[in-house]
């Protein structure tokens, strides 16, 4: 047998952030190596500055373990893993270290809020497929009508999306309530586009809106969080991965991470129609500043 079949099996593929490698793959790890998986999360910056016998005091585990737990995260020994971690905490705090304590104060709150927010986005901009993007701005800009569909956070998003009809170009409808979803996607024809979005991927009756979308002969984008059921009756997808978080206090990141892929498509859209859509958006924009309240008033 080769010295390197004897090698512990690097987990987490080609992701550079080694907080979020350490943070998925934690539970598949061995329960000492999880020890030192879990004090590297609590606490990164002081893992960083710590030496390989203070970092096995800590966890309370052997030098050994230490090692070994680095060479489970695809590191090359201690060092290469603080290096890695060092890479880490400048792309931003990881989501489990912003984690809100029940006696965290408003300003507390409001740093790990945005950290949390921020480092959110950022793992979504890093894993969204920019091939796919452009495939579903392709369809979009084809379409002879778009309608949305989404229950709770993704029915706000739906509605959202509706609202930036204006840079779509077409008409736009967003449907949240189960029956009205049924009616709608019953009226859609070829030509017609479907967006049903789903965090899950696994929503019923957003799958049975996008299985009758498809008897009608229209062209179906999902925009999901995970690989569910609801793919496989989707033409094209967009996979919005966010960062697992139950704690009951953080923000609804799957929520904020879907309206930024909106703003991207609604954008992409509206600069695929050209100039002459481009003046009338400028003026509707125009037309609205007469809503509001001047200096003058």
């Amino acid at each position: 047998m080769s010295t390197s079949a004897l090698q512990p099996k690097p987990i987490g593929g080609n992701n550079n952030n080694i907080l979020e490698v350490i943070r998925m793959k934690r539970g598949e790890l061995r329960k000492s190596d999880r020890k030192v998986a879990e004090l590297v999360l609590a606490d990164p910056k002081r893992v960083i500055n710590a030496t390989i016998a203070e970092a096995a005091e800590w966890a309370e585990v052997s030098q050994p373990t230490v090692i070994r737990f680095c060479a489970s995260v695809g590191c090359q020994g201690y060092q290469d893993f603080k290096l890695r971690l060092a890479q880490s905490l400048a792309l931003g705090v990881s989501a489990t270290h912003s984690v809100i304590d029940g006696n965290d104060t408003p300003a507390q709150v409001s740093e790990k809020i945005f950290d949390y927010t921020i480092t959110s986005l950022d793992w979504v901009r890093n894993h969204l497929d920019p091939v796919k993007v452009g495939q579903v701005v392709d369809m979009l800009a084809k379409a002879n009508r778009i309608d949305f569909f989404g229950f709770g956070a993704s029915g706000i998003v739906a509605r959202d999306a509706q609202q930036k009809f204006p840079l779509f170009g077409v008409p736009c409808g967003a449907e949240t309530d189960a029956h009205q979803q049924i009616m709608v996607v019953s009226m859609l024809k070829p030509g017609d586009v479907a967006v049903v979005i789903s965090n899950t991927g696994a929503t019923l009756a957003i799958i049975e809106t996008a299985r009758r979308a498809r008897e009608n002969g229209c062209q179906i984008i999902g925009i999901v969080g995970a690989d569910g059921p609801l793919v496989e009756f989707c033409d094209l997808v967009l996979k919005v991965e966010t960062l697992e978080n139950t704690n009951i206090y953080t923000p609804t990141i799957s929520r904020i991470a879907a309206l930024t892929v909106i703003d991207i498509l609604s954008t992409s859209v509206a600069l695929r129609r050209g100039a002459e859509h481009v003046e009338l958006f400028t003026g509707m924009k125009r037309n609205l500043r007469y809503l509001r309240m001047s200096n003058e008033t």
